[in-house]
């Protein structure tokens, strides 16, 4: 099988990763950074092109570039899965996933719950709306595809009124969402083909939790509650991702936060998460052949 991984590069470790898993495997793999391809249309079908020579069209296709580079590789994206390579995932999921509030809608919309969140442009109109999310505290995100979340804790009117308007001020959407209460905890689950693999969960230092807006201190392997693992299912399957990982809030009402289409593989380490990416995308490329040799 021959597999391309779109990353920057191939010492990106999830990327690596991934390549050492196909490589074990017997595949041929080719680490591809999206910058380097250009995309050709006209009267016939597309193509897509590289160091002046058409690129031949691979068996599987793992999109793992940054988000920064999303509005020019996702068309690159399209345009392989229209040559008829499998890609692990589609351009318009990443796409959406990868918006936060579309994301949240996407989910909302199949009735699964989410964290209470409004949107609004003006800092009286988000004091107005905090009573619609639990009251204070509250976080205030950035609606924008970024490489790392930008989240603020507000604890008071008076801080939330500053940070918004400061935010406001660039230029920056924002949204206001319920912040994390005590007895809540978060987790994170790997979702391949529909299957959860992996979970771990965010450990806090005591007496931080729900303040600590950095990455946690640690990642623990856990073995998630079947409520958890059938959320994150529904979750990936709402968002149409083959591969993802899902973070939940667990507690009296459980509720997922955020889905990540390229989520970074070293989050559930020891535990090898590559082979079973790899092992699921043969599986669709043997999928494919069968339904093309029977002409469907």
């Amino acid at each position: 099988m021959r597999v391309v991984v779109l990353s920057r590069t191939g010492k990106v470790p999830s990327t690596r990763r991934l390549v050492e898993a196909a490589r074990a495997r017997g595949h041929h793999v080719r680490v591809v950074d999206p910058a380097s391809l250009q995309l050709q249309l006209g009267p016939s079908r597309g193509r897509l092109v590289r160091a002046w020579k058409r690129l031949k069209t691979p068996d599987l296709v793992i999109p793992r570039f940054a988000p920064a580079a999303a509005p020019f590789a996702l068309p690159m994206v399209e345009q392989f899965a229209a040559q008829g390579a499998v890609v692990l995932n589609a351009e318009r999921a990443i796409a959406v996933s990868r918006h936060p509030i579309r994301c949240l809608m996407q989910l909302s919309s199949g009735g699964i719950p989410v964290p209470r969140t409004v949107m609004a442009r003006e800092a009286r109109a988000l004091k107005g709306l905090v009573p619609r999310v639990g009251g204070l505290p509250v976080l205030v995100k950035l609606v924008e595809v970024a490489e790392a979340p930008r989240v603020m804790l507000c604890e008071s009117m008076q801080t939330l009124e500053s940070a918004v308007e400061a935010v406001l001020g660039l230029g920056h959407d924002v949204m206001m969402q319920e912040s994390v209460r005590a007895g809540q905890h978060e987790v994170r689950l790997l979702v391949v083909g529909g299957r959860v693999i992996a979970a771990v969960e965010r450990l806090m230092r005591p007496g931080r939790a729900g303040r600590n807006l950095s990455p946690p201190e640690r990642l623990a392997p856990l073995t998630p509650r079947d409520a958890t693992v059938a959320l994150a299912r529904k979750a990936a399957l709402r968002c149409g991702l083959e591969v993802c990982a899902v973070d939940i809030r667990e507690g009296k009402r459980p509720v997922v936060t955020a889905v990540h289409a390229a989520p970074n593989l070293l989050d559930f380490e020891p535990q090898d998460v590559a082979t079973p990416i790899i092992v699921h995308g043969e599986q669709l490329v043997a999928e494919q052949t069968v339904q093309r040799r029977q002409g469907t």
